[in-house]
């Protein structure tokens, strides 16, 4: 992949401040951290954040130069959630560290107030990045941002976000090809050249320019955020032909009928017909296509700091935003529930201080990259009005003292079209994201929320519906990690025993 250089892009609630002896400690512990042992500068921090890549159904499998240069150079944590099982909240919970109920962004519309003009005056306004800049990192962001980023009406592609020295968004979804992009507030069209328009090379490509070209007095953060592994699911042509072997994996709760679950999920066709089994094989192969060019970009970015005598002193983080699906409960493809196939992430860390090989245990969610990343840059955490928590104290115990969650919240609002899709009529309004087969992934009243505990004596899960049933789902994750028995006594939060 050396030919990438030349390829495209070459050119919680507010609490008081603490006493004044505490406060020195804070500083002291803050200095520990910013300052690694190598060098006298503060560290730097990279983010790389994949769209829809699952943890629960393989999709690390090709990510073995990612394991290798990041996990087994770092910690990889077992247990990392969303909150929200879906981009735009999910990505919007990454930037600010609240939960959806806070930040008010509910899906991927902009009735949902995904990247609204709401969002920009409020939340946008004061997320992480804008409090990295006051400690005077450079700040550059390469990738898809949220869903309904640069479109008319909402600042279009002048709009960029504060807190950003350098910016290189997508406007909209995920693509690959034949996409635009917001350069630092002016827009830039791309073609279908792999050369010079492969969205996740170009990624890469402008993240090594902006390590060559940056000042290497101040600190760096870098937000990668690749299209991979979401739909259209354009592998690079070096990749088309590799896993051709590979289907979904059939395990689990592949292709159960969702028994005494909500409605969304008993109405799936169960056992799933032949065309259903295909497609989604189909999309399982190319999803892991499609990562193969994102693997290349942790290796080439290593090797450039590396190269920079910067590694030592660079805090690497490898997540997603949510989870994925396919043929779960007779569900073809998507995220937006609240089983772990769709909450569960990858987390992966290295950096100064973290000891190699670590495996953890403790729950971290999306909302905890935030303060972790203001903990690491050295800001003083009382001061910041977020719902998660700083893990540095999980994988660098020497730097930091903490404590793990006892539960956490994953809610959802669902999205759905007020007219009835005219391929499923008996269905009615209020459904969206359907399949052939009338099998739909989401709709107005897939809204819910849980509390998911972690804990060998009591690993459970609560989920209340919003919706006319009340109904509610209750799981023994210990004795059914599957999730295939909903063990509430009836179906509304009354029956609950």
């Amino acid at each position: 992949m050396a030919a990438l250089r030349s390829g495209p892009g070459a050119t919680g609630p507010r609490r008081r401040g603490l006493p004044a002896a505490a406060t020195l400690l804070t500083v002291l512990l803050t200095c520990c951290v910013r300052y690694s042992a190598q060098t006298d500068k503060p560290s730097n921090i990279i983010l790389i954040l994949a769209d829809d890549q699952d943890v629960h159904l393989g999709g690390m499998t090709p990510m073995k130069k990612t394991k290798a240069l990041i996990g087994e150079a770092g910690a990889t944590f077992m247990n990392a959630f969303t909150v929200t099982p879906l981009c735009c909240p999910s990505r919007s919970s990454i930037l600010t560290g609240q939960y959806p109920h806070n930040h008010e962004v509910r899906n991927n519309s902009l009735s949902g107030n995904c990247s609204s003009i709401q969002w920009q005056k409020g939340p946008e306004s004061t997320a992480f990045p804008v409090y990295l800049n006051k400690q005077k990192y450079q700040t550059f962001f390469a990738g898809k941002y949220l869903n309904q980023y640069g479109k008319k009406d909402e600042g279009e592609v002048g709009h960029v976000p504060p807190g950003w020295d350098q910016w290189h968004a997508l406007v909209g979804n995920s693509q690959y090809y034949n996409y635009t992009l917001s350069v630092n507030g002016k827009e830039e069209k791309h073609a279908d050249s792999y050369e010079q328009d492969y969205f996740t090379d170009l990624i890469t490509n402008r993240s090594l320019h902006f390590l060559d070209d940056r000042s290497p007095q101040h600190p760096f953060f870098m937000m990668l955020s690749p299209p991979a592994p979401h739909s259209p699911w354009t592998a690079a042509p070096q990749y088309q032909k590799e896993f051709s072997d590979v289907k979904a994996p059939r395990g689990g709760s592949f292709d159960k009928p969702g028994k005494d679950k909500h409605w969304l999920l008993r109405q799936p066709v169960s056992p799933m017909p032949k065309t259903s089994l295909t497609f989604l094989d189909n999309a399982y192969r190319k999803r892991w296509q499609t990562l193969l060019s994102v693997d290349d970009m942790v290796e080439l970015l290593v090797k450039k700091l590396e190269s920079i005598k910067e590694l030592d002193n660079t805090y690497i983080i490898y997540t997603s935003d949510n989870g994925y699906h396919t043929g779960q409960f007779s569900l073809p493809i998507d995220k937006r529930q609240l089983y772990e196939f769709d909450i569960r992430v990858p987390l992966l860390v290295r950096g100064p201080g973290i000891k190699p090989n670590q495996t953890l245990q403790a729950p971290v969610l999306n909302i905890d990259l935030a303060p972790t990343i203001l903990d690491i840059s050295g800001v003083n955490l009382t001061t910041l009005n977020v719902d998660g928590q700083s893990f540095l104290s999980q994988m660098a115990p020497t730097l930091r003292n903490g404590t793990a969650r006892p539960f956490f919240l994953v809610e959802y609002t669902g999205e759905g079209h007020e007219k009835t899709d005219p391929e499923c009529p008996k269905l009615g309004p209020g459904l969206s994201q359907c399949f052939p087969d009338c099998v739909c992934e989401d709709a107005y009243n897939n809204t819910y929320a849980c509390v998911r505990t972690l804990h060998k004596e009591h690993d459970l899960q609560y989920c209340e519906f919003a919706d006319s049933e009340s109904f509610v789902e209750v799981y023994n994750m210990t004795s059914d990690p599957h999730q295939l028995e909903n063990i509430v006594k009836g179906n509304s939060c009354r029956d609950v025993k």
